[in-house]
């Protein structure tokens, strides 16, 4: 990885649910004034507390330019509601929206909606890959208006400029048209965790992800996953460097500064696969950048153990001297998400070739 490459970096807002919104803004609006890329927060059916992609719904006004990407679980969800949902987020954040995709699968989720028993994870993470490449094509079912950023009016009766997809999955059909105009950024960011995916999470990142969270024990795990997912993404028919591959790494700021170590950091412990580091904000740093100079990664996925406490210092601390070293950006160069992550906004689909609007 050439040295020049712009390091990013986000942050997850998961901890204890909590039902107030102000204190998910008040997390998010920290981060953005650290310039990250984006925040992150988890859902799952198996937990209880509040729809992630409502809540982020609910910052999105709070906050200016950082992006907001909630999970969004496609097992037992429609793919049409899974789209419009996360077009509005794009909509009332004017461009700053991404959705991690997630998968159910346990009896006891499965039981919530008492359609189907749960499925093996290979089948599921294929519904997924489905259910993403559904919703992009939703995205697409309506064509832009002259400014990217104003929905395109219905027009000829709700005819012209909306395309049906008639798109046949394994467990689902969507005909279309998407009832939302298509979103500020075109495509709103997809984000892919590879926890626990296997292979068939790794395919479906190949397809379709964005930006892909990965867990690794050291800069080489990490660098041949990023190498593997890149040559995944060729494959695909995809060019590899709109893909952005970012460390996961489980961060506890509560103890001392400790000296250097061999490997993440000194008092490093091991959770399985996953990266976790214990420590001060400034041997994070050193980390952090020792890691992407080497070209591991794209950047890191910054998962404070205790948000309310280490938050601030990641912002105040790690962040601050990052930017104060030249390493991360000390503003954020766009105002949409895509723009922050250095990635184009995609073309229609539906426009790139002479097709013909269809009746709804």
């Amino acid at each position: 990885m050439s040295p020049t490459r712009p390091l990013h970096l986000a942050v997850a807002l998961d901890g204890p649910a909590r039902y107030d919104a102000q204190h998910y803004a008040r997390l998010t609006g920290l981060a953005e004034r650290g310039a990250l890329d984006f925040v992150t927060l988890g859902d799952s059916f198996a937990r209880p507390g509040p729809d992630a992609l409502a809540v982020l719904a609910c910052v999105a006004p709070t906050t200016h330019r950082i992006g907001l990407v909630p999970t969004v679980t496609t097992t037992h969800t429609e793919p049409f509601h899974v789209s419009t949902a996360v077009a509005t987020l794009d909509w009332v954040s004017q461009g700053r929206a991404g959705w991690s995709v997630g998968v159910s699968a346990t009896d006891a989720e499965a039981r919530l909606f008492g359609r189907r028993p749960a499925a093996p994870c290979q089948a599921l993470w294929r519904e997924a890959g489905e259910v993403a490449d559904a919703v992009a094509r939703l995205w697409d079912s309506r064509e832009d208006a002259t400014g990217a950023r104003t929905p395109a009016p219905d027009r000829a009766g709700g005819r012209s400029g909306l395309h049906r997809i008639d798109f046949q999955g394994a467990a689902f059909r969507v005909r279309g048209p998407s009832t939302v105009p298509r979103p500020p950024q075109g495509r709103p960011v997809t984000v892919v965790d590879l926890t626990g995916a296997g292979d068939a999470g790794r395919r479906v990142a190949g397809c379709h992800a964005d930006v892909v969270l990965v867990r690794a024990r050291d800069p080489e795990e990490a660098s041949a996953l990023r190498t593997a997912l890149r040559r995944e993404a060729a494959a695909r028919g995809r060019d590899p460097e709109s893909l952005r591959v970012l460390l996961s790494l489980a961060v506890d700021l509560g103890g001392r500064e400790s000296p250097p170590g061999p490997g993440l950091d000194a008092g490093r412990r091991r959770r399985g696969p996953a990266s976790y580091y214990s420590g001060g904000p400034v041997r994070l740093a050193e980390q952090l950048a020792r890691w992407h100079r080497g070209g591991a990664v794209d950047g890191f996925h910054l998962a404070p153990i205790a948000p309310h406490r280490d938050l601030e210092r990641i912002v105040n601390g790690t962040v601050a001297l990052l930017q104060h070293r030249g390493l991360f950006r000390t503003f954020h160069p766009g105002g949409t998400l895509r723009e922050h992550l250095g990635l184009a906004r995609p073309a229609n689909r539906y426009t790139t070739a002479p097709t013909r609007g269809v009746s709804v």
